[in-house]
């Protein structure tokens, strides 16, 4: 708090000069916006627009069809929001009061009475059944998503049911990614819908190419300016939400801006300038800002990790190698080997826990997760790295040996050699994958890196049966209703093996059928007690097999703004329960309505 007030102070002596600098930039634009009405963005858009089609695919809109921490609220919304900091879902367009039947294969809820399109007209039933029925047609994002889960949507008028997908012995397929439908899949306008599809011929690809200038939205901002230099939404002061039954009142800014950076350089230099008032983006060793600079830039906790950590960076290993698949101590060893304090110091810069604070499992730090398992069951498994001689240890007692006394263990009469591998310029993940091939060189398996650019390494790590890459980076699923299970999935289950042009899990191809049926046991059990004893088995598997290893904690979006225009952010020590999305995902979005002029 005493930081807060001291970066108030330095605020209210730069905000007149500082507004008569950006102003003047802004005159030199395509546009002009009053600097009092306007909070400025960096890091969620990078490029131009490709559309405002929120049924399409590639739209590139990132201040208007996105999801971070919940699906991006400003135009397009959901039914609800959810919230990161307490694992709940708020009514949106629907109200607080959805419910299963008893075997869960349905769930029904009712739409807000006063929720109303951009046009004035109702949203209805009809609007909900239109969007999940042209996804499944034309396979968007929300027919890949959630049809596989949902058999139907029906309703009439304001009350809507989901029915779900049933299996052979006629359970629901998956009833927690029904719950993922609701808060990440923005509902579209049936009318609208049926506008597109006739001037499209009913073409699927059209219709998901499809520019969609003409879009009726349910949100508090709309489109205003759009070219290859900046995005700007307007505030729709004709909004719904400003009824009683949501916000009451409309969100403070005017204007939703943001400016195309060349990269996250130039948006940290406007960011510490006062032009960005709140930015997406990792900024290295962040609390030099305020402790060293003076600058009146805060982020969600005045302490490390400063933000929300809801995901695990992992490198994957790929089981289509041989020496790999075979060779659990080998695994283990490099994951056991690996300095992850350094790469927390140096790659995270500290905003992260270590895994001393919150040992490794499955789960992600928050503590609604970390209640999901038995923490001293799986005590004698966990590792907090750095353990050389262990691994080294574990790789004797395999038979893993240096015979020829070049340095280098072999298998099978063979040196082994593997690499570590991340795209080109995502610095944080290079000095991640320089410590794993370290640790390699101090156990004795040669590790070497390798940055190909990213379209390159996208195309090979999503390949199922690539050989090329032996040890992998991405991140898997952070905070939604539907996790951690979608992320144990994404860990081990097998519905993603085999899978072409694979973006949604099991990268590493990891086959074990006991992990397996427990995963698929998770979304039909209802039990507290137990649904931890199935995480807990799975985070013995995972901590013994080590099909993958995870790097670091993470937020899933990063959230440093500067207090030189606007103030009352959302903190973690202010009691509004309200995340650190960036004013604009899920929940988040509810930093709008608190948001107030410095001085």
């Amino acid at each position: 708090m005493k930081k807060r007030i001291a970066m108030l102070l330095a605020a209210a002596m730069v905000v007149s000069s500082m507004a008569t600098a950006v102003s003047a930039e802004e005159a030199a634009g395509d546009v002009t916006l009053p600097r009092e009405e306007t909070l400025y963005f960096a890091g969620q858009q990078w490029g131009a627009v490709n559309s405002w089609n929120p049924i399409g695919t590639n739209q590139n809109n990132s201040m208007a069809i996105a999801a971070g921490a919940g699906w991006r609220e400003l135009m397009f919304e959901t039914l609800y929001m959810w919230n990161v900091m307490d694992g709940q879902l708020y009514g949106l367009l629907a109200n607080d009061d959805y419910a299963w039947n008893d075997d869960m294969t349905a769930l029904t809820f009712t739409l807000k009475d006063a929720a109303k399109w951009s046009d004035g007209t109702d949203i209805t039933a009809a609007d909900v059944i239109r969007t999940f029925d042209i996804g499944v047609e034309i396979a968007n994002g929300t027919g890949s998503s959630y049809g596989p889960y949902i058999e139907s949507v029906e309703g009439e008028g304001k009350t809507v049911t989901i029915n779900a997908k049933l299996n052979d012995a006629g359970d629901p397929v998956n009833p927690l990614k029904i719950l993922d439908f609701l808060e990440l899949t923005p509902i579209a306008q049936a009318a609208w819908i049926d506008t597109v599809y006739e001037r499209c011929g009913g073409d699927a690809t059209a219709i998901l190419n499809d520019a969609g200038d003409d879009v009726v939205w349910s949100g508090p901002y709309t489109k205003y300016f759009a070219d290859d230099q900046k995005v700007v939404l307007v505030r729709d002061d004709n909004y719904w939400g400003q009824d009683a039954s949501m916000w009451g009142k409309l969100p403070v800014p005017k204007y939703i801006a943001h400016t195309i950076y060349a990269d996250n350089a130039a948006g940290e230099v406007a960011l510490k300038a006062g032009e960005v008032d709140v930015c997406q983006q990792f900024i290295g060793n962040v609390q030099n800002l305020w402790l060293e600079d003076g600058l009146p830039i805060s982020t969600y906790y005045e302490e490390a990790p400063y933000g929300v950590c809801l995901t695990m960076p992992t490198a994957w290993f790929n089981m289509n190698i041989p020496v790999i698949a075979e060779n659990t101590a080998l695994r283990k060893a490099i994951a056991i080997a690996v300095d992850y304090d350094s790469i927390i110091a140096n790659a995270m810069t500290g905003q992260s826990p270590s895994f001393a604070d919150v040992p490794r499992s499955l789960m992600n730090p928050t503590d609604g997760e970390q209640a999901l398992y038995d923490h001293d069951a799986v005590a004698d498994l966990q590792w907090t790295g750095n353990d050389v001689e262990g691994a080294k240890a574990l790789l004797d007692e395999a038979g893993l040996m240096d015979s020829d006394g070049d340095g280098w263990r072999e298998y099978n009469g063979e040196k082994i050699s593997l690499n570590a591998v991340c795209p080109n310029g995502w610095s944080d993940w290079q000095a991640s994958m320089e410590l794993v091939a370290a640790a390699g060189q101090a156990i004795g398996v040669e590790i070497t890196t390798l940055y190909p650019e990213a379209d390159s390494y996208n195309a090979v790590f999503t390949d199922p049966d690539q050989t090329e890459y032996a040890i992998y980076m991405w991140s898997p699923d952070a905070s939604t209703p539907s996790n951690p299970w979608t992320r144990v999935n994404q860990f081990m289950g097998k519905d993603y093996v085999g899978v072409t042009n694979n973006w949604s899990g099991n990268w590493g191809q990891y086959v074990n059928d006991e992990a397996d049926a427990l995963i698929k046991q998770i979304p039909l059990t209802t039990d507290e007690e137990e649904l931890k004893n199935l995480y807990t088995e799975l985070t013995k598997i995972y901590l013994t097999e080590v099909p993958s290893f995870s790097l670091m904690y993470r937020p899933s979006v990063f959230h440093a703004v500067n207090e030189s225009v606007w103030t009352n952010f959302p903190a973690g020590d202010d009691g509004r329960n309200i995340p650190p999305a960036d004013c604009t995902d899920g929940y988040g979005v509810a930093a709008l309505y608190d948001l107030e002029l410095v001085g």
